[in-house]
């Protein structure tokens, strides 16, 4: 069992939060640009441990250069194993945007201006709020008065100073709140997904149809969200073609698909309660 991080939008916490994601698909094709191109290569998808690396990898062999077993290939194996990101049983806890509540005890300038702390020098006590959240709430104190707002920043609970706004990148251990135990992993090519699949993604049921999560196309004064689809296949192609790019879609790459439980609690929090 290894412990890896792994970022999701907003949208996509909601999702997991709300429990109606509980897959993940991540796109092989950077993780390709570090091997020979595996254009013309197929894999069989069986999951392998390579040169003692802590993650699975997945042999790629060219169709027409070799095959899986090296006594029906006279010429030596002619595949490249590609590692993914997790094994079953490996956790996974989440990055997301989020917000701090730096106190301005950091220091202050001659002058008296406040001073921002340094970047990344966060502290575990300091209150922390997610983004997919909402705004964090916005309060008054003794540095920014009873309306809170100042220069358009959040006012956080004195003797705080203002709530800043930090990538999911940024996100320490510490500060997550949910943790995924990876069941089973899959390689395969994007549009092999099932309807089945395509909801354990997350993608909302609207009536009789669905809809994309990452969007706001909910019915508002009557009408119908542009992006209503009955096939919810057809809903999370247009989800994958929002966050990848026009033609992702039909670029059919080969992804890792990673079925997992949610833990809405710190990874760390975990272990301590199994102690």
């Amino acid at each position: 069992m290894t412990n890896r991080p792994i970022l999701f939008s907003g949208p996509m916490v909601r999702a997991l939060l709300d429990g109606r994601k509980t897959q993940t698909r991540r796109d092989l094709t950077k993780t390709f640009a570090r091997y020979p191109q595996l254009e013309g290569y197929e894999t069989n998808g069986t999951l392998k441990p390579i040169d003692g690396r802590s993650v699975p990898c997945v042999e790629f062999v060219h169709s027409n250069l070799g095959l899986w077993h090296p006594e029906e290939n006279p010429s030596g194996r002619s595949g490249w194993y590609v590692p993914l990101k997790a094994a079953v049983g490996d956790r996974l806890w989440v990055k997301e945007s989020w917000w701090i509540a730096t106190m301005y005890s950091y220091g202050t300038t001659p002058g008296g201006c406040e001073i921002s702390p340094p970047p990344l020098a966060h502290r575990k006590r300091d209150p922390v709020h997610y983004d997919a959240d909402g705004n964090p709430p916005n309060v008054g104190n003794r540095t920014y008065g009873p309306e809170g707002l100042r220069g358009g920043s959040f006012a956080a609970p004195d003797p705080y100073a203002v709530w800043l706004k930090k990538p999911s990148i940024h996100m320490p251990r510490w500060a997550s709140r949910l943790t995924l135990i990876v069941t089973e992993v899959r390689v395969e090519r994007l549009q092999d997904i099932s309807e089945a699949d395509a909801i354990a993604e997350g993608i909302e049921r609207h009536h009789s149809g669905w809809m994309p999560y990452s969007t706001a196309f909910y019915e508002a004064d009557g009408v119908t969200p542009a992006n209503y689809h009955v096939d919810p296949r057809e809903s999370y192609r247009s989800l994958w073609n929002k966050i990848n790019g026009f033609g992702a879609w039909e670029a059919n790459p080969w992804i890792a698909a990673y079925t997992f439980t949610v833990i809405k609690q710190n990874i760390d929090q975990i272990e301590k309660v199994a102690a």
